[in-house]
């Protein structure tokens, strides 16, 4: 490798990690400041900030959300390094609950369950971005590379229970006041509830997958670092 196909890589590679470093610092902003002013308005207001926890925090939520789809490009290009399918599951299913269930049904924005999440996703974000921050600029620490890999063993379970619980309790709207549903040619109907419903049952098939995927990526990385450590 000549001196001048080395310094291209060296200043391609600074600047995909100052991109990513950018990128997971603007994530763990949003999610931390979404996560802060949920605490502080439940230790401020009790039960009662948790009615309106999406009129709150339900913009910087979606943006943060939005911009996430980002890493299926940056898999896709090489930026990234990670599986592609395990995190498009993992999207999907915000996106899906997020902007299909919650966002579209006004009525399903007051239940308990949307605090819930949000409070979830958001704690499960702030570690993972915290990591892949200090990661591209070469830190690490233990507590916080066995907090990452290992914290998504209880709290991504509840994701999905309290995700199915925003499901159903969203179908009785769904299907009384007829949201996200059309009527197509030669009186075919697109019911959205049924499609709920259907997603609800891969819902749990598709937990199944990401969690093998990700046991898998937290053996494999913390067996990296006890290697690194030792050396």
């Amino acid at each position: 490798m000549g001196p001048s196909v080395l310094s291209a890589w060296l200043q391609s590679r600074y600047r995909k990690n100052v991109y990513l470093f950018i990128y997971y610092l603007i994530q763990f902003c949003g999610h931390s400041w979404i996560f802060t002013n949920m605490m502080v308005r439940f230790f401020s207001f009790g039960k009662d900030s948790m009615v309106d926890t999406f009129y709150a925090i339900g913009l910087v939520m979606r943006i943060c959300q939005s911009i996430s789809l980002l890493e299926l490009v940056h898999i896709y290009v090489g930026i990234e390094s990670n599986h592609l399918f395990p995190r498009f599951l993992q999207l999907m299913e915000r996106v899906i609950i997020l902007f299909g269930v919650i966002t579209s049904q006004e009525e399903v924005q007051e239940k308990y369950v949307v605090c819930v999440l949000f409070i979830f996703w958001n704690l499960l974000d702030m570690v993972r971005y915290t990591y892949s921050m200090l990661s591209v600029i070469g830190t690490s620490y233990t507590i916080l590379t066995w907090l990452s890999q290992t914290l998504w063993m209880p709290v991504y379970p509840l994701c999905v229970l309290a995700e199915a619980f925003a499901i159903h309790q969203s179908l009785p709207y769904f299907e009384s006041l007829g949201t996200n549903s059309t009527t197509l040619p030669f009186d075919i109907s697109t019911c959205f509830p049924y499609m709920l419903k259907l997603y609800l049952m891969m819902l749990f098939i598709g937990m199944y997958f990401t969690y093998s995927h990700l046991y898998m990526e937290r053996r494999d990385v913390l067996r990296v670092f006890s290697i690194k450590k030792k050396m």
